[in-house]
Formats: C-alpha cells, sequence, structure tokens
C-alpha cells in the first residue's frame, strides 16, 4: 500500500517462468542456481493450479486448490521451494482468480449443468439465470456446437450414454459431456423399465426399479430456491445414483434394458424423427447446447474477455473466495508463497473488496501458523502489542493497465501494478517524438488511409460491442431496461435506446473502468460525465433524457427516491463496470492495435499510440509519482502479454531517428514486392496495411547472425501476420477466417524471405535491418539498466537476459536455452575474477554485441549492485539529472539516494544520431563534446565509481556547479551505473 514500509517482504528483482508440461517445477528447481547466480530474489511464476490438460499457460485453470500435475506435484513444489530457500531467494505465484477453465474437468460447472439453479455452486458462477428469451430462462447456454443445433442433433453427434459405475446419465459430443438432471432420468429409466417387464424381470427387481424410478422422479426441482431443497436434492440425487449401480449390479437384465433405453433415444442418423425424445430430454435440461456462434448474441454467463470456456467467478461471494483460496493461502502462511500477481482484476466485481479480503486472510492465517512460536523477529507490532493487519500483508501486484492521467487507486491494498506503463513509458523515451509528422506522412502515403487514433479505438470498440461481446450488452440493455420500468418517469426508454446509449458510453469510455462500490470517487465522476458528454455528441438522434438517466445509473444515484431503486442502481453501475474492461481490452488490445500501424513499437498493451514518445521530463515524472507512492511496483519492459519483446520495441523505435531512410526503404521494398502481391476479392492482398506491418516486423525481429534466419524464422513471422490479420477483424478474423485471404498473407510471407541468390528484396532487408539493430541493441542496454534501477522492482521475462526478439504470444513462449546462459554467466563469472580484467571484457562484450553478452553483463552487475545496496533501491529517493551541452537531449540520467548512499544512472537514448555511420562504440570525445550531467546540490562526495566498467569517475567543478564529463563517464561502455565509492 502506499506510503507503508513494506521493505522487508519486497523482492530485489523477479524473473517471470513460464511452466507447463515440457517445463516443470522440478525444471524450474534445477536452475535455481543460475537464477540466484544472476542476482534475482525472486522467482515469478506463471500459474501453476490445476489447469486443462496441454495448457501453455495456466490460465486455464479448473482447480484452485491442487498442483497441476502435468508441471508437478506437491512434492515437487517443496522440493522447488527448498531450492529457493537454500539460496535465500523467493517465489511469487502469478493468480488467476476471476474465471475458471469450464468442462468436463471442472466439477463446479458439471454440477451447475446438471443442477442448474439448484446446483450448490450456482451462485459460484455469473449467470444470468432470468433471460427475456424464454428458451433460456433458468437455463444456461453452453455454446459449444460446431454446427447449429438441429443438424448436430440430427447427425447423430449428441450421444446419450449411461455410466453403470456412477449411475449417471450424460449427453456426449465428442469428447465433451454433458451430465442429465437427475430429475429426468425417469424419461430413461422407464422405458428401460418396459423393456426390463418385456425380459421377464422378478418382481423384487421389478419394484426396486420402480421404487427407484419414482424417487428420481421426487428430487425437488431445479427451481426451488430454498437451501433445504438444494441440500435435499444435493443429497438425495447421490443415494439414488448409488443405488442404481447396485441394481446394475446385481440384474444383469436391468443394465441391459438400461443400455437398449439409450440406444433407443439417441436416434438414427437420415431419420430426424428418430431424434424426437433425445431432443425432448434435452429441453428439459438446465442447459441449452448451441451453436458456438450464438455466443456472441445469447451467452448468459460472464466469461473472461470472449472466450466461451473461461467463465467468470462472483469472487464477492465470500463462500467463493473461501473456496478458492484454501490451498494458497496455506502456502503463504507456510511461507511457501511470498507474493502474488493478481491477474485481471478489472473482472473482479469489487476489486478493493477482493485486495482486502485478501490481505486479512493472509493476516489471519499467519497469526494462526504463528501463534504457538509467539511472535516472530520481522513481526512488527503496536504499543499495545497487536500485529498490523498491514504489517503482516502479503507483497501483491495487480495486472492492471491504466490511462496516462490515471492513477491507480490508493485504497487499494497493493503494493502497485505489474510494469504495462513503465513498459510504455521507458519504450517511448527511447524514440524521437519530433518524427511524428513525418512518419504519419509515411504511413499515409504507403497505406492511402488517413487514420486517426481516437476513431481507430472508437470504431474497434462499437465492433466488438456488436459482435464478440454483444450478449454482454443485451444483458446490461435487460438490466436497465428493467430498473427504467419501475419508474413512471422512465418507463417509456425503449430497451433499444438504452442498448444504443450504453454501447456508445462503453465505447468513449477514457478508462477501462471505474471502481463504483459503497461510494464514488471524484475520478470515477468525471470519467463517467466524459464518456456521456462524448456519447451525446456522437449519439444525437437519442433522447438526452435516455443519457440523463443512464448518467444517474451509474452514479448510483438510481431513478427514483425508493432504496430498493438505489440498490438496483448501484448493482446495475458495478456490473457495467465489469463490462468496460473487456470491452476496451478486447477493442484496444487486440483490434485497434492491430490496424493502427504507424510506428508499432508504441501499440503496446496499456499503450496509447497516438502519444508518440515520451519526453525525458515525462519520464522523471513519472518516475518521482512511482518513487512516493508505488515505489515497489513491477518494472516490466517484457511480459507473456506484451505484443513485441523489449528488444524488439527497441529497434524499431530507430525508425524514428531515420524517417528519410525508412522512407526509402519501404519505397524500394513495395517495388520489389508487386509481383508477389495477390488479388482478393478485388483488393490487394497483403492489404497495404498489412504489408507495412510486416516491414516494421520484420525491422523489429530480423535474426542477428545469418545462420538464424532459417525456416524457423520464416514461420514464426507467418505465424504472427496470420494472427495479426484476425486481431485486425479487417479482411479475415478468428470468428470468421478468410482462407483465401490469409494464405496470400503467407504466401507474401514465404516468398518475400525465401533465401534464393535473386532475393534482392532480402539482400537490402538484411542491411537496413544491420543498421537499424546496432542502435536498436543499444537502446535495449540503456533501457535494461534504467529498469533496473529506477523505482520499483525490476522484473525480467524469461530469456530475455540476451537478446530476445519475441512476438506476442504464443511466440514468447517458446523454449528458453538456458544451458547457454548459464555458461555464458559462468564465463562472465571466471573473466572477471582476475583483478583489473573488467576494462578489457567490456571492450570485448563492444566488439560483439549481436550475441547479448553485453546485456546478460549489465543485468548481472546491475542486480549485484542491487543486492549489496538493498536500502538504496528499495527505499531510495529519486531525482532527475540535468543534461548540459551538444548532446543533451540523448543523455538520461537520475540519481537514487539514501542514507549517505547514492548512485547515478547514465542511458543515452536516440543512438542512431550519435552513432552516424561511422562512429565506434564505445562513443568518445568526438561525439559527446562537452556534454555533461550536472550533480544536485548536497552531492559532496569528490569521486563516482562505475560499476560496469570499474573506473573511477571524477566529479568536475564547472561554473559553481559539480557535473559529470560525459565523454569520461561513457568512455569504455554505452551506458554507466556510477556509485559512491
Amino acid at each position: 500500500m502506499c506510503g507503508a514500509d513494506r521493505s522487508g517482504g519486497i523482492p530485489r528483482a523477479t524473473y517471470r517462468l513460464q511452466l507447463n508440461r515440457a517445463f516443470t517445477l522440478r525444471d524450474a528447481a534445477a536452475l535455481v542456481p543460475y537464477f540466484a547466480a544472476l542476482g534475482v530474489s525472486h522467482l515469478y511464476c506463471s500459474p501453476y493450479m490445476r489447469a486443462r490438460p496441454g495448457s501453455s499457460h495456466g490460465y486455464d485453470v479448473v482447480d484452485h486448490n491442487s498442483i497441476n500435475p502435468e508441471i508437478g506435484t506437491r512434492e515437487d513444489l517443496e522440493h522447488f521451494v527448498a531450492a529457493l530457500r537454500a539460496r535465500g531467494m523467493g517465489h511469487i505465484l502469478d493468480w488467476v482468480p476471476n474465471h475458471v477453465g469450464i468442462g468436463a474437468d471442472n466439477a463446479w460447472w458439471m454440477d451447475v449443468l446438471e443442477n442448474g439453479q439448484a446446483s450448490i455452486y450456482a451462485q459460484f458462477f455469473d449467470i444470468a439465470w432470468e433471460n427475456v428469451d424464454p428458451a433460456l430462462s433458468g437455463k444456461v447456454l453452453v455454446p459449444v456446437l460446431g454446427d447449429h443445433y438441429g443438424n448436430i442433433l440430427e447427425r447423430g453427434e449428441l450421444v446419450l450414454r449411461f455410466d453403470d459405475q456412477t449411475g449417471s446419465f450424460a449427453v456426449c459430443y465428442h469428447e465433451q459431456r454433458f451430465p442429465v438432471d437427475p430429475r429426468e432420468y425417469p424419461r430413461i429409466l422407464a422405458r428401460a423399465l418396459g423393456h426390463a417387464l418385456a425380459g421377464s424381470l422378478g418382481e423384487e427387481e421389478r419394484a426396486d426399479f420402480s421404487s427407484l424410478i419414482a424417487a428420481f422422479g421426487r428430487l425437488p426441482e431445479r427451481c426451488d430456491p430454498s437451501p433445504a431443497a438444494r441440500e435435499e436434492r444435493n443429497r438425495d440425487k447421490e443415494v439414488h445414483k448409488r443405488r442404481l449401480v447396485r441394481l446394475c449390479g446385481r440384474s444383469g437384465l436391468v443394465l441391459e434394458a438400461i443400455v437398449a433405453a439409450v440406444h433407443a433415444l439417441t436416434g438414427t442418423p437420415g431419420a430426424p424423427a428418430t431424434f424426437d425424445a433425445l431432443d425432448e430430454l434435452l429441453e428439459t435440461q438446465p442447459y441449452r447446447l448451441a451453436y458456438w456462434r450464438v455466443a456472441s448474441d445469447e451467452i448468459n454467463y460472464r466469461r473472461f474477455f470472449d472466450i466461451n470456456d473461461l467463465a467468470a467467478l462472483r469472487m464477492e461471494n465470500e463462500a467463493v473466495f473461501d473456496a478458492t483460496h484454501l490451498l494458497v493461502l496455506s502456502l503463504i502462511a507456510e511461507g511457501k508463497v511470498d507474493g502474488l500477481r493478481i491477474d485481471h482484476p478489472d473482472g473482479l466485481y469489487d476489486p478493493a473488496q477482493y485486495f482486502a479480503r485478501l490481505q486479512s486472510r493472509v493476516h489471519a492465517m499467519r497469526r494462526a501458523v504463528t501463534a504457538a512460536a509467539g511472535p516472530s523477529a520481522g513481526e512488527r507490532r503496536s504499543p499495545d502489542g497487536s500485529a498490523s493487519a498491514r504489517d503482516l500483508s502479503v507483497y501483491l501486484v495487480v495486472e492492471k493497465i491504466t490511462a496516462r492521467f490515471e492513477p491507480l487507486r490508493e485504497d487499494w491494498l497493493v503494493h502497485g501494478t505489474t510494469g504495462y506503463r513503465f513498459a510504455n513509458v521507458m519504450s517511448a523515451v527511447m524514440l524521437d517524438p519530433g518524427a511524428r509528422s513525418r512518419l504519419e506522412r509515411i504511413y499515409r502515403s504507403f497505406t492511402g488511409r488517413v487514420l486517426e487514433w481516437g476513431a481507430v479505438a472508437h470504431e474497434s470498440k462499437r465492433l466488438v460491442l456488436d459482435t464478440s461481446l454483444a450478449a454482454e450488452l443485451n444483458v446490461l440493455a435487460t438490466e436497465l431496461r428493467g430498473i427504467a420500468r419501475s419508474v413512471r418517469s422512465t418507463r417509456d426508454f425503449t430497451r433499444s435506446s438504452l442498448k444504443q446509449a450504453l454501447a456508445e458510453i462503453i465505447a468513449c469510455f477514457p478508462v477501462y473502468r471505474t471502481y463504483i462500490a459503497a461510494t464514488i470517487s471524484p475520478e470515477d465522476r468525471r470519467y463517467i460525465d466524459w464518456a456521456i458528454a462524448r456519447a451525446r455528441r456522437r449519439e444525437s438522434a437519442t433522447d438526452a433524457a435516455v443519457f440523463d438517466f443512464v448518467r444517474s445509473i451509474l452514479l448510483g444515484e438510481g431513478p427514483g427516491a425508493a432504496p430498493r431503486a438505489a440498490d438496483a442502481a448501484r448493482r446495475f453501475a458495478m456490473r457495467f463496470q465489469q463490462v468496460t474492461a473487456p470491452v476496451t481490452a478486447k477493442g484496444i488490445e487486440d483490434t485497434a492495435l492491430y490496424r493502427f500501424g504507424r510506428l508499432v513499437a508504441l501499440n503496446e498493451v496499456g499503450g496509447e499510440p497516438d502519444h508518440f514518445g515520451t519526453s525525458v521530463r515525462e519520464f522523471h515524472g513519472d518516475s518521482r509519482h512511482r518513487a512516493r507512492h508505488w515505489p515497489h511496483e513491477l518494472l516490466a519492459t517484457s511480459t507473456h502479454d506484451t505484443k513485441r519483446a523489449e528488444d524488439v520495441r527497441a529497434r524499431i523505435n530507430v525508425l524514428s531517428e531515420i524517417p528519410g531512410e525508412w522512407r526509402r526503404a519501404l519505397d524500394r521494398w513495395s517495388r520489389m514486392n508487386r509481383p508477389r502481391r495477390r488479388v482478393v476479392d478485388e483488393l490487394p492482398a497483403p492489404s497495404p496495411e498489412d504489408e507495412y506491418l510486416l516491414y516494421q516486423t520484420l525491422l523489429g525481429t530480423f535474426p542477428l547472425a545469418a545462420e538464424d534466419s532459417s525456416g524457423d524464422y520464416v514461420a514464426r513471422i507467418e505465424a504472427y501476420m496470420i494472427k495479426a490479420v484476425r486481431e485486425a477483424k479487417l479482411h479475415s478474423s478468428w470468428a470468421n477466417v478468410n482462407g483465401v485471404y490469409e494464405e496470400a498473407v503467407r504466401q507474401f510471407t514465404r516468398d518475400i524471405l525465401e533465401p534464393r541468390s535473386n532475393n534482392v528484396f532480402l539482400t537490402d532487408l538484411e542491411t537496413v535491418a544491420r543498421r537499424i539493430a546496432r542502435g536498436g541493441l543499444l537502446s535495449s542496454l540503456s533501457q535494461t539498466l534504467c529498469k533496473l534501477t529506477a523505482p520499483g522492482v525490476p522484473d525480467i521475462y524469461q530469456g530475455t537476459e540476451l537478446w530476445d526478439f519475441s512476438l506476442v504470444d504464443p511466440d514468447n513462449r517458446r523454449p528458453v536455452d538456458y544451458e547457454r546462459r548459464a555458461r555464458l554467466l559462468r564465463e562472465i563469472g571466471a573473466r572477471l575474477a582476475h583483478p583489473g580484467a573488467t576494462m578489457a571484457y567490456v571492450r570485448e562484450l563492444l566488439d560483439s554485441l549481436t550475441d547479448g553478452r553485453a546485456k546478460l553483463y549489465v543485468i548481472w552487475r546491475v542486480l549485484q549492485t542491487r543486492s549489496r545496496l538493498e536500502m538504496l533501491y528499495t527505499r531510495g529517493a529519486y531525482q532527475g539529472l540535468r543534461v548540459r551541452g551538444p548532446r543533451s537531449p540523448s543523455i538520461l540520467a537520475f540519481m537514487r539516494r539514501h542514507d549517505g548512499s547514492a548512485s547515478i544512472t547514465i542511458a543515452p537514448r536516440l543512438y542512431v544520431r550519435l552513432l552516424r555511420d561511422q562512429a565506434a562504440l564505445p562513443l568518445g570525445r568526438d561525439v559527446w563534446a562537452d556534454t555533461s550531467i550536472e550533480l544536485p546540490r548536497g552531492a559532496r562526495t569528490s569521486m563516482l565509481k562505475n560499476v560496469l566498467d570499474g573506473a573511477e569517475v571524477p566529479i568536475r567543478e564547472t561554473g559553481g556547479r559539480r557535473t559529470l564529463a560525459a565523454a569520461e563517464v561513457l568512455a569504455n561502455f554505452p551506458v554507466a551505473l556510477l556509485v559512491t565509492p
């Protein structure tokens, strides 16, 4: 929490690991010595609770309270923790509270499908049981079919089956299974009894069978809401199933009769009437099986974005919280998990409540664990002897995206975000903001389109509301219509007008969501008023009174004076908040960012492409704010969600420094590759926008070594382009694949990258890519150093300690060659073991810049410094330093100070300007001239040591100012970290 002192449990640096069946907890444990040597304090693990079989990411968790067997066992987790503890390290777990994977491997979901509203888990999921469509009233839509329901049914793809080991019936669709409501078993068993009687069933068995059929029929109905009825149904259905198992075991004739009845109900393809009985049985179920395309319009359970097999949990329900957090809380209380990264908090009904409850539970469980042993050495107590929940709370960071003007909520009991904002600020400060207009002209000239980011973002959000998330909008509109009807002054508002107003307000929303709960903050009021004002202007044909009504509801004021109306308004406002976030995510991250390609290094999660670049002053302001309010949040430059790895963005950013060269290259490449384009639907394929994206992508990722530009690289680029095309939703999409267009893009990509002797494009591309790569690699060193020394906890994404040119997932989840990284780190240690070896080694690193050792070296050196000066970086104040002289725009410098210790980070930027074509590394006085870094008053030391090259750096007195000469500080290495001796 901002302002709180929690340095005792703060990571020094984290390293993100992607666990899966190919990289398990045992594999991670074996690499702990490497990570310890690198200098990170915590391994930050992807979700390792039980997920779908074969999951590559772990976010499709199906059981929060067991370890994913593909990743390891509880013993493997203990072994992993022990390996960390042996080296004084900890670990952070990526935690998924918002949703679960649904299907046959989720017992809660299967119980809901079997019992509907009578399920003991019915309130665990966010299901709209009441629906304007009578066919869905009291049912949950299950959109899993590959074709229309009638076609699937009459082709015999829905098959009724009986499990004689559990006494249960289910309808199967290929590998998927859907349980039959036990109260409807008599429909099947009565037919079986007829078969059994024809087979001369004994009197005792006939009586037992008849009694059992009647017992199933007397189960409480699904619509009975009373707890007693739910308990009775849940208990008795299992009793009756066990009786049926025993009866089948005693009588082969009964089992044979049931099998015959099941077969008769299955139907015969080509004879539609034979499926009537199965259709009637399905109509009685608490679910409706449907074509998957129906989901976008009619799905009535909240999902994770638009993913049908990830259903949202009602985490605001305390019973749901308790049921899902048993294992993770015990791991935290036992000291086996040291922190949590909360996935998608914007999906939660009330995030602040969730964080407070989580911290409270951690506090309570830790007190229980330590009660017998007495207060731990690290536990601070108030004067009356009671421990503070804040002092004992777990390290908590949240995956929250904020707009440039949006502060993180200070009432959240968290340490900050996972670093998207820093990633964007850091990347943007490395480009030239003065190139905006030139790059815009180049983009418009090449694509023939005049695009404005705000319009693209708005159009993309409306598209999402009209397609993949239309059902969520329908649910909101229906609920709002019910509120309007409760008051005579708003009774005439139609569902259509309310839906249109809601759609426009959501599309105009300036942030991911508001956080209205018991109260409404001034910030939330401003965001709502801003969105409604914009929506009014766009939808001038809509009755102004409709917007006034929606505003009153969103502000929790209610349509009338009755308390019930105010409560309904508040509930609606809180549900509305859960819709704006996924619409923004799908509209911006997964649509608009793939449509607006002026400079795609800016098209990042949490980024705002229209904000072209960040000044050094803005960078300092952002860092000061973080040091003051959120000093322990993560600092990321690459994550598992970023659209491009940090090193890819750094290379693409170089285009802002050479817009003229970029324009000329585009002109050449367009002419060279014109014969390889196709025409699809009377339009070029790839489109100019897609071709423009492809060229930027190639410059950002082109292999540094010729031997790496193999078929694997071409396949990666090809797969990326298809994903980008589908996300943009202009020429193809995930829901409506345009195979002809996609094949044209694939073939174009393969053709232009084919390593044949007469491929002049590939030769030209390699030349331009090499020039851009040099500046990009040096910028990467600067952003790496800044991340490691700025206020916050630096986070390293797996594999990025060397150059990494990955693209969006799944490309960034490829296996990492840790053996090579560990070998290189050992070599660094061995080389520097000799006194005076540092200077020669850093020169060697610059001579072989492309092999990545320079980046690994910077990370290792700086993390060792962080370990030695831990309090400086955990609690140290931040101050941006003034740079003077002819190259002052090309240096970003800042100081950290705490209790007599200090460090100075000097990170050059806009390297292409500095390098020119002839400049050798490191850059000498002929480049830096009289450029100097001015030290603040109070910095009394006369000498500083550069931890990266080992040199001592004198402080100069110039005109009454204490300064550092850039040419001296950067005489041996492109970046510098100076510390007091």
